[in-house]
């Protein structure tokens, strides 16, 4: 996600919340899948799927920022195929417990 960070200050530069909110799902994305590997198979499926949640609420940020003019969309397509891939890990990794 170290890619998301020139993006969080170009979007911080037009709106201050939005990029907040970008950067506290980005961490939740990876702060619960830490959280999820050590913890029981309940607790664990509970922080997989907040993960997942995550990954699309940092998606529907991005577009909101692609939508408002505040970056372009190829700044954000690497992105996007990254966050398809850790919302598809998570998904499965919370439905194999």
């Amino acid at each position: 996600m170290s890619s998301l960070v020139p993006l969080l200050h170009t979007i911080r530069e037009h709106d201050k919340s939005l990029a907040d909110q970008l950067k506290r799902a980005a961490q939740s994305v990876v702060l619960n899948i830490a959280e999820a590997r050590g913890t029981d198979a309940g607790n664990a499926r509970a922080r997989f799927s907040t993960a997942c949640g995550s990954a699309k609420e940092v998606r529907a940020a991005l577009n909101v920022a692609i939508d408002w003019g505040y970056i372009e969309t190829h700044m954000a397509t690497h992105l996007d195929e990254k966050l398809d891939e850790v919302g598809a890990i998570t998904w499965c990794l919370g439905r194999r417990l």
